[in-house]
């Protein structure tokens, strides 16, 4: 017999995919159709927090406008009940950092679609309006075919324009993920594509390479080196770059904003031009995909 406690309104909670510090995601069951979707829960010690609720409302408001391919569909936003939950596409749940993790050689044969998609979610959402402000391997899911789609838009911005665009101003509180932060983001300045765009960049390198352009001793001077230290060039770790490609990825990191390509189209065009390895990659013999055995699975939409 199936307990009240496996559900969730109309949803059966089916398998628990990951746990993060706030948030629980489940794959689902509605009851009446049987279509699967991804819920995202917050945990019980955070279901009366205010922060916690408003960032869920948050994202729901914002990932509901945006409907693209490489981009997760988000459905619903329920506060109802004993916890609230969004409900969301059903998609790998193997992120880019977890594809990473045995090295670049584990998703580099496929890397040239997996980076064009993850640039064409982004573009999407800049051209609805807003700046993602935490692009990391991390908030793209990757299937074992390579399609990628972006994800998480909790400390999401709208895009600044009129004269909220010509005036400054400083951010109340800096959010990110220090290993990816634009020098704009880390000084708290108005955020605009281009800080995607450096953000893009520290991904693009880590998919190179297997490693981030910096390391700190500390989390400040790890921001200093977002700041001020000299850009790497992924050749360094990766002999198998082509030097135009390398030159690419610098460019995205430039420390002024003005000095990176201007808009995330205009990345993807120079991405698309570019050829990305000197020698074509191998498929690997074992796929980490193979320690997902659901990762590549794509559940109906609505």
């Amino acid at each position: 017999m199936t307990r009240a406690r496996d559900f969730l309104g109309p949803y059966r909670l089916a398998r628990l995919i990951r746990m993060g510090s706030s948030c629980q995601v489940w794959e689902a069951i509605e009851a009446e159709t049987g279509e699967r979707y991804a819920l995202k829960v917050l945990r019980e010690d955070y279901r009366n927090n205010r922060t916690e609720l408003s960032q869920l409302k948050i994202e729901y408001e914002i990932a509901k406008k945006l409907n693209h391919p490489n981009v997760i569909r988000m459905y619903d936003l329920v506060l109802n009940g004993p916890a609230p939950f969004l409900v969301l596409e059903l998609f790998s749940e193997l992120n880019m950092k977890q594809a990473l993790r045995r090295g670049p050689d584990s998703i580099a044969f496929m890397l040239d679609k997996i980076v064009t998609q993850a640039a064409e979610g982004l573009y999407h959402m800049h051209s609805q309006g807003y700046v993602h402000c935490d692009v990391k391997p991390d908030n793209f899911l990757v299937s074992r075919e390579g399609e990628t789609k972006l994800i998480d838009f909790t400390i999401s911005r709208r895009i600044p324009k009129g004269l909220s665009k010509l005036i400054g101003g400083k951010a109340k509180v800096v959010q990110g993920t220090r290993s990816y932060m634009s020098p704009e983001q880390i000084r708290g300045q108005r955020l605009d594509p281009r800080a995607d765009i450096y953000s893009f960049g520290c991904v693009l390198f880590e998919c190179l390479t297997g490693k981030l352009p910096y390391t700190g001793e500390n989390p400040n001077d790890l921001l200093n080196k977002h700041i001020s230290a000299p850009i790497p060039s992924p050749l360094v770790a990766n002999d198998n770059v082509t030097s135009e490609f390398a030159e690419l990825v610098k460019s995205t990191m430039a420390k002024r904003a003005d000095d990176r390509p201007e808009t995330m189209w205009d990345l993807i065009k120079l991405i698309r031009a570019t050829r990305i390895f000197k020698r074509q990659p191998r498929i690997p013999e074992h796929s980490v995909f193979d320690d997902f055995p659901t990762a590549g699975r794509i559940a109906p939409q609505k």
